[in-house]
């Protein structure tokens, strides 16, 4: 760095112009008279007294009488000090600006587009600590460790954790224990292909990041129901139906309570030609009205696309992306149940509880 460049950074770190000039000339000459720094320098000789004062009072010199005005730049120590302290600021507020940038304030947008993954998990951590009824999350088993106090609070919460694990790129899985799983989900299945990262919280919000091997490095954090139901078919197409299942709390005697209608519709279907009586409780929302509702009684029915599926573990696409519905009676009272985005059902079902079978 040459005395110009110098001069140029001195100014940066709050000295004048002068100031800066008349230092940089003091640090060259060792010590001067004041009427010689002025001749060495830019400082005009009616400007020299007060800018060596102002140097004084800031630390970078010292000045003393020898017949006249004399200087003498003071041990850089603390000079060094401020300045590696000043250099220290500034990074931390370069940081500062990038995680802001790249940040934007999710609670003024419903979509949010952000640059790091780190900040896609971050925000996933939160909401799924906040969930109130269900996650659906693909990751890899360090995203996993990354997350799992924040799924083992939602679990405690009474929220159903479906969890789909993948290996990371070029790496052998290295899948958690089952105790591990135990704490943090309700069931867990393995996809054995690297995936991008998908969290989906209560149908409302999607965190979204391609794999490491994406093109772009991007992530995307979105508050909308419509949205959020596009991505449930891939979680459920891509990360669910077709995969292992490696961890399940799913009880097989009631209560046994479901998130998923179809899911729920699979399982009773077989019970109900049998000829058992199921009692179930639904909790949803009107289609009507929007307003959310318990509605208890007795399934009476189920209606889908295509054919029984009940022979076979994984439901055919044709049923799972068709009509799927259930109808419950209490009395008089007929209420038909449909799943997320239900818009014919009078209720759109969020949790489905058997209570009994007879």
């Amino acid at each position: 760095m040459d005395a110009e460049e110098l001069v140029e950074t001195l100014e940066d770190a709050g000295l004048s112009p002068y100031q800066a000039d008349a230092f940089v000339t003091l640090l060259e000459l060792g010590s001067a008279s004041a009427t010689d720094i002025a001749q060495a320098s830019s400082v005009p000789d009616p400007r020299i007294y007060d800018v060596l004062r102002g140097l004084e009072e800031q630390g970078y010199i010292e000045t003393y009488e020898q017949d006249s005005l004399h200087a003498r730049a003071h041990d850089p120590a603390e000079v060094l000090t401020d300045l590696r302290s000043r250099a220290d600021r500034f990074e931390t507020a370069a940081g500062e600006i990038e995680d802001r940038w790249s940040q934007p304030d999710i609670e003024e947008h419903k979509v949010s587009i952000v640059k790091r993954l780190d900040t896609v998990l971050a925000r996933a951590d939160e909401l799924i600590r906040e969930a109130s009824n269900q996650v659906q999350i693909g990751l890899t088993p360090g995203q996993f460790a990354d997350l799992s106090d924040a799924l083992a609070t939602a679990l405690e919460n009474d929220v159903d954790v479906k969890v789909c694990l993948f290996p990371d790129l070029g790496a052998e899985p290295a899948l958690p224990p089952t105790d591990a799983l135990a704490h943090a989900c309700t069931e867990a299945r393995y996809r054995d292909l690297p995936s991008p990262f998908l969290a989906l919280i209560d149908r409302s919000w999607t965190c979204f990041s391609p794999h490491g091997d994406s093109t772009n490095e991007y992530g995307m954090i979105v508050n909308d129901r419509t949205h959020a139901y596009v991505f449930h078919w891939y979680f459920l197409t891509c990360l669910w139906e077709v995969h292992e299942t490696i961890y399940s709390a799913r009880r097989d005697e009631p209560p046994i309570t479901y998130v998923d209608l179809r899911q729920c519709l699979r399982d009773v279907e077989p019970l109900l030609e049998a000829g058992v009586t199921i009692e179930a409780t639904v909790v949803g929302f009107e289609t009507g009205t929007g307003r959310e509702v318990t509605k208890r009684g007795t399934i009476t029915d189920v209606a889908y696309a295509g054919v029984s599926a009940s022979d076979e573990r994984v439901m055919p696409l044709s049923q799972l992306a068709g009509k799927a519905a259930i109808t419950i009676e209490n009395g008089d009272e007929r209420t038909t149940i449909g799943g997320w985005g239900a818009m014919l059902e009078d209720l759109e079902a969020i949790r489905i509880t058997i209570e009994s079978l007879e």
